[in-house]
């Protein structure tokens, strides 16, 4: 790639062009010159300018804004990764598990006190194809309407050999993702920005008689 790049040697088309062996031998870098505008040579769009709004997103605003107005108290789930979670592997070592709990369902304040729960509470979230329980962390960083878990947690499933994650199993959050759901202009799954309920698990102990 570098050989064939707008600055490579072409393979002897270019003999003052760039190869492996020149950069190895200029261990200080070699100066290409200025940059230079490429714009808009390089675009293959059929208008020949950079389209910010294709048709077929513009087309999708209207469902989008509806699904915006919507009453009811869902929320919307979102993922979100962290720095000593790298997916699941990381989970089994035990340095990386150590502290407080990771997998939790971030949920702003306003919604916490609508809901009648604080952090360290556990909640039970639904979805049409699924539910779980998880603890709830108050924080402002999520607006009101979201709540995100993480994802690569769950390592209580059967067969689950991870000794150190099973300790610290958490929750799969692809319990809740629904096979019906799709973005409609790329035809994607929706994995993030699931329709969710929440339920306090207190709520139902007392509905249920259970102490």
């Amino acid at each position: 790639m570098l050989r064939t790049g707008p600055h490579g040697e072409g393979f002897g088309a270019n003999p003052d062009g760039l190869s492996l062996a020149r950069l190895e031998a200029a261990p200080h870098g070699i100066d290409l010159g200025p940059l230079t505008p490429r714009m808009p040579d390089v675009l293959r769009t059929p208008s020949g300018k950079i389209e910010l709004a294709p048709e077929i997103v513009v087309q999708d605003v209207p469902r989008l804004r509806e699904r915006l107005s919507r009453n009811g108290n869902g929320f919307l789930l979102i993922g979100r990764r962290h720095l000593r979670s790298n997916n699941s592997w990381m989970h089994n070592t035990p340095r990386l598990v150590s502290g407080k709990p990771r997998c939790t369902l971030l949920m702003n304040p306003s919604d916490a006190a609508e809901l009648g729960v604080e952090s360290g509470e556990n909640v039970i979230v639904s979805s049409r194809t699924g539910r779980l329980t998880a603890p709830v962390e108050v924080t402002d960083d999520m607006m009101p309407g979201v709540v995100s878990l993480p994802h690569g947690w769950g390592h209580d499933a059967t067969g689950a050999r991870m000794h150190v994650a099973r300790e610290h199993a958490g929750v799969n959050s692809n319990l809740l993702a629904d096979e019906e759901l799709l973005d409609i202009p790329s035809g994607n799954a929706v994995l993030c920005g699931i329709p969710v309920t929440l339920a306090p698990v207190a709520a139902k102990r007392a509905a249920t008689g259970v102490a």
